[in-house]
């Protein structure tokens, strides 16, 4: 998003983006301890910025054909994002910031009653929850457990009374760890006790494993002093996917690429992982998927902009997705044949930033977060979602 004349420039520019869409204010290193392979897996995108030329294929109004009966289904809180549905679609597990703390926290809300009630501690930072497929647990990542967490806290709270203006940026915390816990909040289990962000956690259609994304190994093993100023210049450098099995033993990195390698979901056979994948120096993301097992990797998208929050459709032949292309502070969702084969369709065309989509369980609906509220603060919508005319729209029928 700009010519790399510095680190912290590129990655200033970098967060800016990604506080748009919230809502809110060449060298190969030895990433990994175990052997990584003889080339790195794979780079996303372009590295020099480019004011985006709009295809006309996407001067397109298709949002009213796509999304049915829209509403604003997170109505409390200051902002709400990162919604999941339960595997019965029964419940929507996601992140808000109420009043009385300055950091998400996690709550579960039944969508029958749409009444909802929080899960997480209400300490320290929290972020990307699940609700397991076949039992009455929750996952989640925290930084609760971190000796300094109450101190942060209160630190935010000051600085938010005194009115202090200040740029957004997501906090890669290395004291973020994956948790478990009964629905209710109780008997809370560390899956990874590991130095370094651990978060990004979704389970498998069956619930025996665990995807993630971690920088774990920046903080595991002695880095050299180039490695060491990328660390502290912009610590999600160090990111890469992995995957262990549901009690967090047995783990397994799945991706070896310089650069930002984040929030994966699992197919609905188990057998596919679509994520987002950050060029080394920040400037771009893209949309890849690939087996289960690391191999097979696909590149999607390739337009050198920020292409995030990709999620399959249950029926297993389309993503949905977020993407600046239209402009750096106007994020909207498209959607892409699972072989990129075709162009991508625009699927939103209100004003205001969409982001992160979920498909429900049966594919029927569509929940996303979106500043298309009031205040203009990000909150979750929710909308029926006519799979028929999005597979017509994608060439798929």
């Amino acid at each position: 998003m700009n010519n790399p004349q510095s680190g912290n420039t590129v990655i200033a520019l970098r967060r800016l983006v990604l506080a748009m869409a919230l809502g809110t204010a060449a060298v190969q290193l030895p990433l990994s301890l175990a052997q990584p392979p003889a080339e790195p897996d794979g780079v996303a995108g372009a590295t020099a910025y480019a004011e985006p030329e709009v295809s006309p294929g996407f001067d397109t109004q298709y949002e009213a054909e796509l999304l049915l009966n829209t509403r604003q289904l997170i109505t409390e809180g200051a902002r709400s994002g990162e919604g999941y549905f339960s595997a019965d679609g029964a419940q929507l597990i996601y992140q808000a910031e109420m009043p009385g703390n300055p950091f998400y926290q996690i709550y579960l809300m039944d969508l029958a009653t749409e009444e909802a009630h929080m899960v997480s501690t209400g300490i320290g930072l929290t972020t990307c929850a699940w609700v397991h497929p076949t039992l009455d647990r929750i996952m989640y990542a925290s930084t609760h457990e971190d000796p300094n967490a109450i101190a942060k806290q209160e630190e935010e709270i000051a600085i938010r009374a005194s009115g202090k203006d200040r740029p957004y940026g997501w906090d890669y915390d290395p004291y973020y760890d994956i948790y478990v816990a009964d629905s209710d909040g109780g008997n809370l289990v560390n899956l990874t006790n590991t130095m370094g962000y651990d978060a990004e956690g979704s389970y498998s259609p069956d619930g025996s494993r665990i995807l993630f994304a971690s920088n774990r190994e920046a903080y595991n093993r002695s880095l050299s002093q180039v490695e060491q100023a990328l660390l502290e210049d912009d610590a999600s450098y160090f990111m890469d996917l992995y995957i262990m099995d549901a009690d967090g033993s047995n783990v397994e990195q799945l991706t070896f690429s310089p650069g930002y390698d984040g929030g994966p979901f699992f197919n609905r056979e188990g057998d596919k992982i679509v994520w987002r994948r950050f060029n080394p120096d920040g400037n771009s993301a893209e949309i890849w998927t690939m087996d289960v097992d690391g191999s097979n990797a696909r590149q999607l998208t390739a337009n050198a902009m920020v292409n995030w929050g990709p999620y399959f459709h249950p029926d297993g032949e389309y993503i949905i997705y977020s993407t600046n292309v239209l402009g750096h502070a106007n994020f909207e969702l498209f959607m892409v044949d699972v072989e990129g084969r075709n162009d991508p369709i625009r699927v939103t065309n209100t004003e205001g930033t969409d982001i992160l989509p979920v498909f429900s369980p049966d594919g029927s609906k569509l929940a996303w977060s979106t500043t298309r509220t009031p205040g203009g603060a990000s909150q979750i919508h929710i909308a029926d979602w006519n799979h028929e005319r999005a597979v017509q729209l994608l060439g798929l029928d």
